[in-house]
C-alpha cells in the first residue's frame, strides 16, 4: 500500500469514501475498479454495525485503518468494507460495486449467469466475483493476497445519495458513485415490514 493511500485511509470516513472511487481492489487474479461506495461512521451513525459499541463481529472496525471488514448477511451474501479513520473510531467504507478490470474469465466462472456489467454490480456480487468471504475478514490490504491501490487518475465526477436498504439514518447522503457508470448498483430503499394483526 502506498504512503498516499495510507494517509488517505487515516482520514474521516466522509472524506475517504468518495476518494476510493476508481481505486482498485484485487484478490489474486481478479481486480475490480471501485465505482460505488457507502460511508459508515461508527458510533455517530445508526446505520453502522458499530453504532452500539464493539462486538465480536465488528471488532475489526475498531482497529487500524487499511484492513478489511467482511460480514455475512441474509444467510447467503458476503459484503466487504475498508476500515478507515483513526484507530478506535470504528469507521468503514462499504465497497458496493465495481468494474472487473483484470481476471474477467475467472470472475465470469464465479458468476456464470451474469453479464459482464453485472459481475460486481452490488456488494454481494462484488464479493462473489473476487471470491471474498469470512476467511478474508481482518485481511491487511497493505500486503498479502488482498490489496487496495489508488488509481492515480484525477478524482472522477461523482454523485451522492441515500445508502441502500437502511432503516437507521436512511436519509443521509453517504452513498457515493461515479456518475453515469453502468456498473453502479440500483438504489433500493429499505422495506418497511409490518406485522399482520392476529385474529
Amino acid at each position: 500500500m502506498s504512503a498516499d493511500l495510507q494517509a488517505l485511509l487515516d482520514g474521516p470516513v466522509l472524506d475517504v469514501a468518495p476518494r476510493l472511487l476508481n481505486a482498485v481492489l484485487r484478490k489474486g487474479a481478479v481486480a475490480v475498479r471501485v465505482t460505488e461506495v457507502e460511508a459508515y461512521d461508527g458510533p455517530n451513525d445508526p446505520g453502522s454495525h458499530a453504532f452500539n459499541g464493539p462486538t465480536r463481529r465488528n471488532e475489526i472496525m475498531y482497529g487500524e485503518p487499511g484492513h478489511l471488514y467482511v460480514y455475512f448477511t441474509y444467510g447467503m451474501h458476503h459484503c466487504c468494507n475498508v476500515v478507515v479513520g483513526p484507530e478506535g473510531t470504528a469507521s468503514a467504507v462499504l465497497v458496493r460495486a465495481g468494474e472487473i478490470i483484470d481476471g474477467l474469465e475467472t470472475a465470469r466462472s464465479r458468476r456464470p449467469k451474469s453479464r459482464d456489467r453485472d459481475l460486481a454490480r452490488g456488494p454481494a456480487r462484488l464479493c462473489k466475483a473476487l471470491d471474498i468471504d469470512l476467511s478474508d475478514n481482518t485481511a491487511d490490504l497493505r500486503s498479502g493476497v488482498l490489496t487496495l491501490q489508488l488509481s492515480g487518475e484525477p478524482e472522477p465526477t461523482f454523485a451522492t445519495g441515500p445508502r441502500v436498504g437502511l432503516r437507521g439514518a436512511a436519509d443521509r447522503p453517504w452513498r457515493f458513485w461515479i456518475d453515469g457508470d453502468p456498473t453502479v448498483s440500483t438504489y433500493r430503499p429499505a422495506v418497511v415490514r409490518t406485522r399482520k394483526a392476529q385474529g
